[in-house]
């Protein structure tokens, strides 16, 4: 064996890189490895082949120390060199008695010494194998032959091993000490020349004295009134529109604003005087006033199943409540001190649904502050890399446009060689062309001929056809005359006890068909019958709906709202003083407020961008103005829209 150690293990990595798996057989590729290195020494190109061949069976228990080994100590590692340790494990887990160990040091220290004494302190680690490394071989193979095979060599070879990382060691440390003595530099003397006289200094130039100007007058540095005003005014439309967004976001989550504004109302109660000035309440014709109690004029529509409910409902209610005062003329307690407590619970849960309805509002907006601030911090980062993105693009862009003209410069070169070849072929060409022509000529001649020959095959078989069609159509115009009297009173003489004529039992139909409608008249008066019942059932049942609705609502009227609304204000009252309300209210405040602080930097750095850029900045302002106005204008004409959609309603309902 050659004593180049380091290129054979280079040359085994290469073979590494080299295979797939995937689209390649280990013997194929194994062969081809072969007869690539036939020049090479016998020993060598056994020795790489059992190497190359080895790594490749034992992959999956090589790659499990590998992958770890680069996992704590990838930061200073090539993935280049991976091919490299995959070897010095094979050949110090398989092959390290039949090797030796001699040779197995000078393979060693052919390569990187510092990698070495890294991989070679990590792989015969006691710890690493009893532990992990035996646990996952396991996992691989069986456990007795990990234990038996692998793991107890290596422990064996550990002494040996300790000796030669202490080597490895050593060598580092004297190639760390073996410094070179810095190099003499040549060290510049000052020339001895005479030093020359100081010149005299020159007359001082007398400095005409220049008129008085006049003074800049004071309104050059004045802004005019005008642009004042103009600040003022879009000031105060800023501070007007944030007021309103802010109630948007303290409000956002109610559904609809049934109020209409000071504007919308003026314009209604103009149209509403309008139309009940056309109005002629003192005309000499009038229709009378419309009856206060109208029969059956109930709230909405009920069908017979509500009907049939709320009277068993009320039924109910009439028994609980006689049922009640049997029980207190018997002794029952009164449940006054039960529905006191039950009253005073159910006010402490809508304090608590109060209070937690405040506070997932607090924290709604809350989210909403911090996703304003979020938001703002990543238009800042993505402003950031948007720029990065530009940088790399104009460098791809620039590689891009190298390497078009390498390959449009390639492509002419093929050209060239292409047309060349092309000169070449013609005479074969035009051989070729001859000889297919004299082909295609017998091929023709002999196609005509078979052609011919099925043509009147065809013919004579069409003829025949045509001849059998004309003889199927003579039998078939041949009529037949079919003539049979029937009689209806006449039996067909089958000879069965239910056996009768046409006209028995025609006569025998239209009895049944008379007695089945008999039966439905009979059903349909029934119907009738039962129907007028349930109408009139259902008529009592509303009456007494109606009573006890009456009943009802006069309960209802007669009871204050006073107790209802001192209830309202102790539930709002006690949802104001609650804590955890308190603190988000709190926290609330303080999101706001930094999120106004962002606002203002941003502010800040839009106003120095705008000194840097003035005229892009006026030009986008003219714009905001302008759909600022257009919104404005928008909004002004939906206002309209609508004021004019609700005239005719509210005509309409002045008139009823």
């Amino acid at each position: 064996m050659a004593s180049s150690y380091g290129l054979l293990v280079k040359e085994a990595s290469m073979l590494l890189d080299k295979f797939n798996a995937d689209k390649q057989y280990v013997d194929d590729f194994m062969e081809d490895a072969s007869k690539s290195m036939e020049n090479m020494d016998a020993l060598d190109k056994k020795f790489i082949l059992d190497v190359v061949s080895g790594c490749i069976e034992y992959k999956k228990l090589l790659d499990i120390v590998i992958n770890v080994f680069y996992d704590q100590n990838g930061e200073s590692l090539s993935r280049g060199d991976r091919n490299q340790f995959i070897i010095i494990c094979y050949l110090a887990t398989f092959i390290l008695h039949d090797l030796g160990l001699q040779r197995f040091s000078n393979i060693v220290k052919s390569l990187d010494i510092k990698n070495m004494h890294k991989f070679l302190s990590f792989f015969f680690n006691v710890t690493n194998l009893t532990t992990w490394i035996q646990e996952e071989w396991s996992h691989v193979n069986d456990v007795a032959l990990v234990e038996r095979k692998w793991i107890s060599p290596l422990l064996r070879w550990r002494p040996d091993i300790d000796i030669l990382m202490d080597q490895l060691a050593a060598r580092m440390s004297r190639r760390s000490q073996v410094k070179k003595a810095p190099p003499k530099t040549t060290k510049p003397q000052q020339f001895s020349l005479t030093k020359p006289k100081p010149r005299p200094l020159p007359m001082p130039e007398l400095i005409p004295q220049q008129e008085k100007h006049q003074p800049v007058p004071n309104s050059t540095y004045r802004s005019p009134k005008e642009m004042q005003a103009m600040q003022e005014i879009k000031g105060k439309n800023r501070q007007k529109a944030e007021e309103m967004l802010y109630e948007a976001n303290m409000k956002q989550f109610q559904c609809a604003n049934p109020q209409k504004s000071e504007h919308t109302k003026n314009v209604m109660s103009q149209i509403k005087e309008s139309s009940d000035s056309k109005l002629k309440f003192n005309s000499f014709h009038s229709s009378g006033v419309p009856a206060k109690h109208k029969t059956n004029s109930w709230p909405m529509k009920l069908n017979n199943t509500t009907i049939l409910r709320q009277g068993a409902l009320y039924n109910h209610q009439v028994e609980e409540e006689l049922q009640r005062i049997e029980r207190l003329v018997e002794g029952a307690r009164e449940p006054s001190s039960f529905l006191q407590w039950q009253k005073e619970m159910r006010e402490r849960d809508t304090q608590e649904e109060l209070a937690q309805v405040e506070r997932r509002r607090l924290e709604g907006q809350i989210r909403y502050e911090e996703a304003a601030i979020t938001r703002t911090r990543i238009m800042e980062r993505n402003q950031k890399t948007a720029h990065l993105k530009k940088e790399e693009t104009a460098q791809l862009m620039q590689r891009y446009a190298k390497k078009r003209l390498e390959e449009e410069k390639e492509m002419r070169d093929l050209v060239q060689q292409v047309a060349e070849g092309h000169k070449n072929s013609k005479a074969a060409k035009v051989k070729l062309q001859e000889f297919n022509q004299r082909i295609a000529k017998e091929v023709s001649q002999q196609s005509q001929e078979l052609l011919h020959q099925a043509l009147e095959e065809a013919q004579a078989e069409l003829s025949r056809k045509f001849e059998m069609i004309r003889e199927i159509h003579a039998m078939e115009s041949v009529p037949l005359i079919r003539h049979k009297l029937v009689d209806d009173t006449e039996t067909a003489g089958h000879d069965l006890l239910g056996e009768m004529s046409m006209a028995e039992l025609k006569e025998r139909l239209a009895i049944l068909k008379e007695a089945e409608q008999c039966e439905q008249q009979r059903r349909r008066e029934h119907i009738l019958e039962e129907k007028q019942t349930k109408e009139q059932f259902l008529l009592e049942q509303l009456d007494a709906i109606k009573i006890h609705r009456k009943v009802l609502a006069q309960a209802a009227a007669s009871r204050s709202g006073k107790e209802e609304k001192k209830a309202r204000v102790g539930l709002q009252q006690a949802v104001a003083k609650d804590e955890r309300v308190l603190a988000l209210q709190k926290r609330l405040e303080e999101k706001q407020q930094e999120r106004q602080r962002l606002r203002q930097n941003e502010r800040n750095k839009t106003k120095t961008s705008e000194q840097a850029t003035g005229g892009m900045v006026r030009r986008w302002k003219h714009e905001k103005k302008t759909l600022e106005e257009k919104d404005w204008e928008e909004l002004e004409r939906s206002l309209e829209r609508h004021v004019q959609k609700e005239a005719p309603e509210a005509i309409s309902q002045r008139k009823t």
